[in-house]
């Protein structure tokens, strides 16, 4: 049984011996050079943030050496990420690859665990999110089952007009920030006033607890004309993929011929759970021909053995499928394999190219997309996949985040770095989609209905086409389709679609994006 991508990494770099063995040689190109081999614990951790960094970065040939850049002289683990991310250049905005505003990289992160955990399906949080709607309200966008949230009764939709006491007012900063404190900050309980979808005005406090996310939000077939059409709102890539092969099996029993995969929301996760998904809707022809291809950079793909010994990646075990070191004397280092002993060239037999290996009967000839500023990462690598491989894929909302890029967890103390280590491109070559993915259908998140009814705004642009073969058509939907339309607080909308997603960026800032590489895990 696959188990959840968790990095249980021995202490890194401990003690100056530790620190000593990741000094590089320096005639290796590329590699750092000279660092201290004694610190305190916090100048030893910078300094392994670096050497890491300059290694595994994808961009890693745009770093100066560490005389240069001087790792101990920040005063936080994320201000050295930070700049360390800056130095790429990405030549069609003449900026770096990473920059979204100059205060945090578009990608880089640090994990105290949290990530990992949501990945595995454990959630340790409130269990909702909320987002703008047209009108300039904040609504509760999403609600995770059995969470904390869905507990106190929020359901999406809900309008939020206070938190922790403050006003609600997405043109006020500190408003904004008062909502990401309360909302997604580290206490223990939120109070909120919130009108619920009879207009009626309430207060609830959410206590933050554990719980079992279900990544699936809602499902539902639709009988368009003569096509079955089914939906599903999928807000993260975890690791348990049974509960896509539940939904996409209750699909082919009722015929379904095409798809909406609501991704609006959905950050990414694990590559592997993106390429089951890949597998469950793409062809049965596609079987056995490329998927995708993971590309590292340049020193990593060409790592000698002398190189490879001298490494900081020999102090990341790769773990069996029970989350175990595999011990084996021919290994690098002679004792148990590490990332050290892995090919990162883009062929098959170093194991980075994947394939299509049909999972199911279902037959798809068309999807729609739902997407968003938020659809990020190993969502967009869905989409990507499946482009060259499907009759027709089609987008709906906003263009998407832009992240072709994806990485391992390096286990540093007491804490995660993932930074971007590899690119894919699907079959047909295509890749750095970094600007993000252009929609077919302009439309705003139209959180003032409920997931599943055909009036919201996305979902009918998707059931028009699937009926007339225009979004702007009107097609006749029949059979279990639900209308509930939420009260709007404003007759007039007076935020455009990428006004609307320009603001709630700023909610939530910290939410995850990405994918996570876990296809080495147990191979060797």
């Amino acid at each position: 049984m696959r188990k959840r991508l968790i990095y249980f990494f021995a202490l890194l770099l401990a003690g100056s011996a530790a620190l000593q063995s990741c000094k590089k040689d320096k005639k290796d190109t590329g590699t750092p050079s000279g660092p201290p081999t004694t610190g305190t614990r916090d100048e030893l951790t910078k300094d392994s943030i670096y050497l890491y960094t300059k290694e595994l970065y994808y961009w890693n040939s745009s770093l100066p050496d560490y005389a240069t850049f001087n790792p101990r002289k920040y005063s936080s683990n994320e201000a050295e990420l930070f700049a360390l991310t800056q130095f790429s250049n990405n030549p069609e905005t003449s900026k770096p690859y990473e920059y979204v505003d100059g205060k945090e990289p578009k990608y880089s992160f640090i994990d105290d665990g949290t990530v990992s955990g949501q990945l595995g399906g454990q959630g340790g949080d409130y269990g909702f999110s909320v987002k703008a709607d047209p009108d300039r309200n904040v609504r509760v966008s999403s609600v995770y089952a059995t969470s904390p949230a869905a507990t106190a009764g929020l359901k999406r939709g809900f309008k939020v007009t206070k938190v922790n006491g403050t006003t609600v007012d997405l043109t006020s900063q500190t408003s904004v920030d008062a909502i990401n404190n309360g909302i997604f900050g580290g206490n223990s309980n939120v109070k909120l006033t919130v009108v619920d979808n009879n207009g009626a005005s309430k207060d609830v406090t959410v206590t933050r607890g554990f719980y079992n996310l279900n990544p699936i939000l809602y499902t539902h077939v639709y009988t368009v004309g003569a096509k079955k059409v089914g939906y599903i709102v999928y807000n993260s890539f975890t690791s348990d993929t049974t509960k896509i092969q539940s939904a996409f099996s209750s699909f082919e029993g009722q015929g379904v011929s095409e798809l909406v995969i609501d991704l609006r929301y959905n950050g990414g996760g694990y590559v592997s759970t993106s390429g089951y998904m890949a597998n469950s809707i793409a062809p049965a022809s596609q079987t056995g021909k490329v998927m995708f291809t993971y590309y590292f950079n340049q020193y990593l793909q060409n790592l000698t053995t002398t190189q490879r010994k001298s490494s900081v990646l020999i102090h990341q075990p790769i773990l069996d499928e029970d989350g175990e070191i595999q011990p084996s004397s021919q290994a690098i280092n002679g004792k148990y394999y590490t990332y050290a002993d892995v090919g990162y060239q883009p062929t098959d037999n170093q194991g980075n190219v994947e394939h299509f290996s049909k999972k199911g009967g279902l037959n798809i000839n068309r999807v729609y997309f739902i997407v968003s500023g938020s659809t990020a990462s190993a969502s967009e690598l869905l989409i990507n996949n499946l482009r060259p491989v499907l009759s027709e894929v089609k987008l709906i909302g906003t263009t998407t985040y832009g992240k072709p890029v994806g990485f391992f967890g390096i286990h540093i103390d007491k804490i995660d770095i993932y930074t971007p280590e590899f690119e894919t491109k699907n079959q047909s070559n295509t890749g750095g989609y970094y600007s993000g993915m252009k929609v077919d259908q302009d439309a705003v998140d139209d959180v003032t209905h409920d997931w599943g009814d055909v009036n919201e705004t996305e979902l009918r642009y998707a059931l028009n086409y699937a009926g007339t073969g225009s979004f702007t058509g009107t097609a006749v939907v029949i059979a279990g389709a639900k209308a509930v339309t939420l009260s709007k607080q404003n007759a007039a909308t007076d935020l455009t679609a990428t006004e609307q997603a320009t603001i709630n960026r700023k909610l939530d800032p910290g939410k995850f994006n990405g994918m996570i590489l876990d296809h080495l895990r147990g191979k060797r």
